[in-house]
């Protein structure tokens, strides 16, 4: 086992260290709330010597994954983060890294989109950018920020994979709490991410290659994309090796999908991010009144977990999924989309409920939580369940 020491540290900060200890060669970063304080620690950590990184400060986020992508295609091990508004501007750069099979990865800090203006936690973000083509791993907790921002790397400089890949954790919430977080030392860190060894950068003049060629009418395209979807779904066995490999180094359990009551619950909440605790305690506190209730957590959201989520909810009575984000005009939230997806082969239909909650930082107070269970307890014995969806705590 390594050496592990316990501190009391936000979110931000144990993100600024995981990638310090990741050691990359470039972070090109643009401050915007609640991600600064991540870019701000590990500028600090550049400037006093402590990692050996090309710290680029540039005019905007779109220029920052313009300069992330340069320096990966070049082969650089290229880490950055961001948020809300912030991974919005990059959108045209997501496509491009992703397209161009560059290993990126980059911290997110959810938070909600304008308009109005709003600074404070929701998935709009993330959720806007789910279809680019990047990996995406979701943090409850300040430790799972940690684990997840040293797996990523794996993750995405694995040969087989070779994607841009995020790590997101729920604004001021897991950002800027205090929490209890076990750190790695350093050498057992660089010891499981490994020396990154590009297999197509620009530099190596000795085997030439082309990124970012055009591919029109009657060109390769249409390949390039089916490649990728080969590089997301092969991600799925990397994922979970590099998660069991993490998992016997540090301690830490980890799963695309992780469970709390499901050996025997009747009812299930699907949820993903920091308020997984907060639907586990109130849970705990159902089952007491006789209410077997249970909690899935979604760790890994691209990709999406299909057959892990099917497994984890069979023998259901009902189940709720919790969207931190709307799907204007469709029939729910992107998650509950998803869900009900990967529940739709299943030999017997079971009632899913969307609720969306939490939109802009609005409290998910634990009476809330209890209302769901309460409902899910009462469509399990047979009440009718609620057509469309719900807006939970909205007034």
């Amino acid at each position: 086992m390594p050496t592990q020491k316990t501190i009391a540290a936000t979110g931000n900060t144990v993100v600024a260290e995981a990638m310090r200890q990741c050691a990359p060669d470039m972070m090109a970063a643009y401050p915007i709330t609640p991600q600064t304080t991540i870019v701000e620690e590990f500028a600090g950590f550049v400037a006093k010597g402590r990692v050996h990184t090309e710290y680029i400060t540039v005019e905007s986020e779109h220029s920052a994954m313009s300069a992330c992508v340069g320096a990966s295609a070049a082969g650089a091990r290229v880490m950055t983060a961001t948020s809300s508004q912030g991974l919005a501007l990059m959108w045209e750069e997501l496509h491009i890294a992703s397209g161009m099979r560059l290993p990126i990865v980059m911290a997110n800090a959810n938070r909600a989109l304008s308009a109005p203006i709003n600074i404070h936690c929701d998935h709009s973000d993330i959720m806007g950018a789910r279809d680019t083509g990047w990996i995406t791993l979701f943090a409850e907790t300040a430790q799972e920020a940690y684990d997840n921002t040293i797996m990523a790397i794996r993750i995405a400089e694995h040969p087989d994979v070779l994607l841009p890949t995020m790590s997101c954790l729920d604004g001021f919430i897991t950002t800027h709490s205090i929490d209890r977080v076990c750190i790695m030392d350093d050498e057992s860190v660089a010891g499981f991410v490994g020396e990154y060894t590009p297999q197509n950068a620009l530099l190596d003049i000795e085997n030439p290659v082309t990124h970012g060629s055009f591919a029109g009418l009657g060109g390769p395209f249409f390949e390039f994309k089916k490649s990728q979807r080969m590089a997301i779904e092969r991600s799925r066995a990397v994922i979970n090796e590099v998660g069991a490999e993490f998992s016997e180094l540090s301690g830490r359990p980890f799963g695309m999908v992780e469970t709390w009551g499901m050996e025997d619950a009747d009812v299930a909440v699907v949820v993903i991010g920091s308020t997984a605790g907060n639907v586990r305690h109130v849970a705990r506190r159902m089952r007491e009144s006789g209410i077997k209730a249970g909690v899935v957590k979604i760790r890994c959201f691209r990709p999406f977990p299909y057959a892990e989520l099917a497994e984890a909810l069979s023998g259901v009575k009902a189940v709720a999924v919790m969207d931190r984000a709307e799907s204007f005009g469709a029939e729910g939230g992107p998650l509950f989309l998803e869900v009900r997806s990967a529940l739709y082969d299943a030999a017997e239909r079971v009632p899913v409920i969307n609720y969306i909650y939490g939109l802009g930082g609005s409290d998910v107070r634990l009476e809330l939580i209890e209302t769901v269970l309460n409902d899910l307890s009462e469509i399990a014995v047979g009440a009718q369940a609620p057509t469309g969806l719900v807006y939970l705590g909205s007034r």
